[in-house]
């Protein structure tokens, strides 16, 4: 048995939730592809393949939607597959694709009656992804990188505040990440030992990306220095994940002391109450703008400072991207949209 197919087995026996039916986004890239005849062969309820056409590649495009579709048939599993040109969004190419992505799978996954979304991210992704966020300037926040599971509306310790996880809704659709243990080099060893085709992507190789430097430039030259960067990586991230929790569950207590009663569309808070620790001040801010729904796109390290500065009183006011203003008040500080 491979190592990709015994990890899947393991996370499926452990998530309660694979017992009923699934959506699995296949792209037609090794990982997904893997990912999907490991499911397969695993004990988990009906599978409904999902693929989306970005239209970014012309033919090469058109084939990955027809190679999928073919693949699920030669499964015996339902398919459902949708063109969506990205480029005509506007907008980061990247994050809009990616939110077009899972609002599709959402969509598939109500139509299909499945409570989760399973995608094939492995330790190789989320080694990327924490150093994509340490060159841009993560927090700890960041540095927990891709989360190996989500529920729609909620955002548990483990998930990635960077995950752009559209349509969901809090009736719970779960996703869920079972490769996340395993590297890019188990699941070709797996597709190698089933006889498993797959296709690859050209614009995986494209320096415009960052992703793709970090992948075939920086990764390459930090095993230099470890040869198991991959792991140190995905431990690092295993870490910053409990480190957050702690604090996110301290934050949660601490708020729940110091909101008072909302003006309006206004939050209030009771400065004393907030306490001293900036780390937790900060939490709580997180906590108070995913709670509302207030946009975070950018939201940076600068803007969060912002805000305990504010909460802290060594600044009276400031305003915040996405409409959102905050300002000191005698024993209280009000965030809220600007009016």
């Amino acid at each position: 048995m491979t190592r990709v197919l015994r990890e899947v087995r393991r996370f499926v026996s452990a998530t309660p939730v694979c017992a009923g039916p699934g959506v699995v986004g296949v792209s037609g890239g090794a990982d997904s592809v893997a990912l999907l005849r490991a499911l397969a062969a695993s004990r988990t309820g009906a599978l409904t393949v999902a693929h989306v056409n970005h239209g970014l590649r012309g033919a090469e495009s058109d084939g990955d939607a027809a190679f999928v579709r073919d693949l699920a048939a030669s499964l015996d599993l339902a398919c459902v597959t949708k063109s969506i040109d990205v480029a005509a969004l506007g907008g980061n190419l990247e994050s809009t694709a990616r939110r077009v992505r899972y609002e599709f799978f959402a969509e598939v996954a109500r139509d299909a009656g499945a409570a989760w979304i399973a995608t094939g991210h492995t330790a190789d992704d989320q080694a990327e992804t924490v150093l994509h966020r340490i060159v841009r300037g993560t927090g700890i926040q960041g540095l927990r990188g891709i989360a190996s599971g989500r529920a729609g509306g909620v955002s548990p310790p483990s998930a990635s505040v960077d995950e752009d996880i559209g349509g969901l809704t809090p009736a719970a659709r779960q996703i869920i990440r079972p490769l996340l243990a395993v590297t890019r080099a188990d699941v070709l060893d797996h597709l190698a030992s089933i006889g498993q085709a797959f296709r690859e992507d050209s614009s995986n190789a494209d320096p415009r990306f960052t992703r793709n430097r970090i992948r075939h430039e920086l990764l390459p030259l930090l095993r230099t220095f470890n040869q198991d960067v991959v792991a140190a990586l995905v431990k690092l991230a295993t870490h910053a994940a409990d480190a957050h929790e702690i604090v996110t569950e301290r934050a949660a207590e601490v708020l729940a002391k110091a909101e008072r009663p909302r003006v309006g569309g206004t939050v209030v808070l009771d400065v004393a109450a907030l306490g001293a620790s900036r780390a937790v001040v900060r939490a709580v801010m997180r906590l108070v703008w995913d709670r509302e729904s207030w946009p975070q796109e950018q939201m940076d390290a600068d803007a969060w400072d912002r805000a305990c500065d504010v909460a802290g009183r060594s600044v009276q006011a400031w305003d915040f991207p996405g409409g959102v203003t905050m300002r000191h008040a005698g024993r209280v500080v009000q965030i809220g949209p600007r009016k």
